[in-house]
């Protein structure tokens, strides 16, 4: 048995998010957090909502509430979708938790002791219009480097420079449209990740096996141009972490607080003390700390590609400056992005199948199988509607949904709801064993290696050889001439689907609870195929499970495209 830390990017506190940002960090990490734990590991599961900066002060401008009062309840409404997805966290956090702002401002007097702090007097975008000093994400314009229109004033999605927002053509401000910027002087302290540049290049050469989408854009952010560069940690804004060294003032720094970007990965260990404060755990150090036993653990962070200059260089710069035993990740997940439909999602324009949207209309374990199973690993992936449809009907209702149902009402009808005995297994069972149990090899091994979308198709190729072994045996043909012979076969086919159904429960968690139910049976993980088959006994009773899942109609399709178009409130 192993130990595994495992994040995901925390999600921003202003509304609710779309199915792009959840296969893009979320749902992966509870896909393999839910694998290790069914394998036997032990697993802490974490994330939290990130609730500071300029994002959340507009949103709760916009909803008319104090900024405290409405991240509480956006944290309530996003705690509750992560259960609707049943996203299996171990405890999920606040970046505005007392246990972060303690922990944020000993870090940054760790790194001011270490002289990897330095104050700077600069001049600062100010918005007359807007009345306030605009972060660099909210000021948009033309990158220098690719001439894209809507880079942010901190970096450029289309190229992924990093910017400052001096660098800007045209800047605007994001939350007015102004232009009639001007730069003020104002005090920020920095952290000099370019001091740091070596060592930070020999550590991410020590990790093994990361995505080349990782370590390219974490490579591309220490070589591009001038190399890494020190950044800001600090920001003119009344919402956030109050700027201190450690539990005192820091002089000059008065009214300002902690960058978003600088507390929220720290986050990530202060949400393990939340859980423990909470009364879920009693040792978060052993997760975190190397001198308190996180020696041998195993800590692998998911995200989207967005997040990895962060992840890869921004917060490991913050625990490798801070000269302490902190736990570093060994393994970054990173995904590219999801479209939609022929474009893009757009919370601003509501384009797209947000989660609430998407649990009003059909079952979590529906959009879990798609997502994963088309998860944007190597390039850019799509969701279309026709794909969605014909992957749930095909994989879900035809080859797992139908072959449960097959099976049990066969089984009750000919020889009640029981497990039925007699009859001798032959070469046909011994193929199907064989079969499996490579197929099952395969799964277990691209799920080890975090390979999504092939660890879906190896789970479906599973599905589909019980399937082709039923139409091969042909119990209803069998019952007539040698009723034994096929209860034999009905007894092989009913341990299958309580197989299918513990092997599949990373993935599909309702369905797989429905049909362990359904066999009354326990989740003990198949690591023998042909002693699996044999689990239920003769004589065992079961019940016939309702509709597993239901196929999508055209009709509902199409009512579905025209009403994700871009109406969102």
């Amino acid at each position: 048995m192993a130990r595994h830390l495992i994040t995901s990017a925390i999600p921003y506190i202003n509304g609710v998010k779309h199915l792009g940002n959840l296969v893009g960090s979320q749902l992966p990490a509870d896909l393999y957090a839910r694998y290790l734990r069914a394998r036997g590991h032990e697993v802490l599961f974490l994330c939290a909502t990130d609730e500071h900066g300029t994002p959340a002060e507009l949103a709760a401008k916009k909803a008319g509430k104090p900024v405290a009062e409405y991240c509480a309840e956006m944290w309530q409404v996003q705690s509750d979708l992560a259960e609707g997805f049943r996203l299996s966290f171990d405890h999920f956090g606040r970046s505005s938790s007392p246990q972060n702002h303690r922990l944020t401002q000993a870090f940054a007097k760790a790194l001011d002791e270490a002289g990897l702090i330095r104050e700077v007097s600069e001049t600062q975008m100010y918005s007359p219009t807007d009345g306030r000093y605009l972060p660099d994400r909210y000021i948009e314009g033309t990158c220098p480097n690719c001439g894209f229109d809507s880079a942010r004033g901190d970096q450029c999605d289309n190229c992924t420079k990093q910017l400052d927002p001096v660098d800007l053509i045209n800047p605007r401000s994001v939350i007015s449209g102004a232009t009639d910027l001007e730069m003020r002087e104002t005090k920020h302290l920095y952290l000099r990740q370019s001091t740091m540049k070596d060592e930070l290049e020999k550590w991410i050469d020590t990790r093994e096996g990361w995505p080349i989408l990782t370590t390219s854009i974490a490579k591309k952010w220490l070589t591009d141009g001038d190399g890494l560069q020190d950044r800001g940690i600090t920001r003119d804004l009344d919402w956030g972490i109050p700027v201190q060294r450690g539990d005192e003032p820091w002089p000059g720094m008065e009214g300002k607080v902690f960058y978003v970007w600088f507390d929220a990965p720290i986050e990530y260990i202060a949400c393990a003390q939340e859980w423990v404060d909470a009364g879920k755990g009693d040792d978060w150090q052993r997760w975190w700390r190397t001198d308190a036993g996180a020696e041998d653990v195993r800590y692998t962070q998911f995200m989207g590609k967005d997040n990895v200059p962060f992840h890869t260089l921004s917060f490991p710069a913050t625990i490798l400056g801070s000269a302490q035993p902190w736990k570093l990740v060994d393994y970054i997940k990173s995904f590219n992005y999801l479209n939609y439909d022929g474009g893009q999602f757009s919370t601003s324009r509501g384009r797209g199948v947000f989660m609430d949207n998407a649990l009003e209309i059909l079952p979590a374990d529906y959009w879990r199988w798609w997502l994963l199973s088309h998860a944007p690993e190597n390039s850019d992936a799509e969701f279309t509607w026709e794909n969605f449809q014909t992957s749930v009907n095909k994989d879900l209702a035809d080859v797992l949904g139908n072959f449960a149902s097959r099976v049990t009402k066969f089984c009750r009808s000919k020889f009640g709801e029981e497990v039925p005995a007699g009859g001798t297994p032959g070469d046909l069972e011994a193929k199907l064993i064989a079969d499996l149990t490579a197929k099952l090899r395969e799964y277990d091994a691209h799920m080890e290696a975090i390979e999504i979308r092939k660890a879906a198709s190896a789970l479906r190729a599973a599905w589909v050889l019980g399937n082709e072994y039923l139409q091969e045996a042909a119990p209803w043909s069998t019952f007539k001439t040698d009723p034994e012979q096929a209860a034999m076969q009905i007894r092989l086919a009913l341990n299958l689907i309580r197989l299918y159904a513990i092997v599949s429960q990373p993935f599909i968690p309702d369905a797989s609870a429905q049909l362990r139910e359904a066999m009354a049976t326990d989740d003990a993980w198949p690591e023998d195929v042909s002693a699996a088959l044999q689990t239920l006994p003769a004589g065992h009773a079961f019940t016939v499970p309702d509709v597993t899942f239901r196929k999508i109609t055209d009709a509902e399709r199409e009512d579905w495209q025209a009403r994700f178009s871009g109406t969102r409130a």
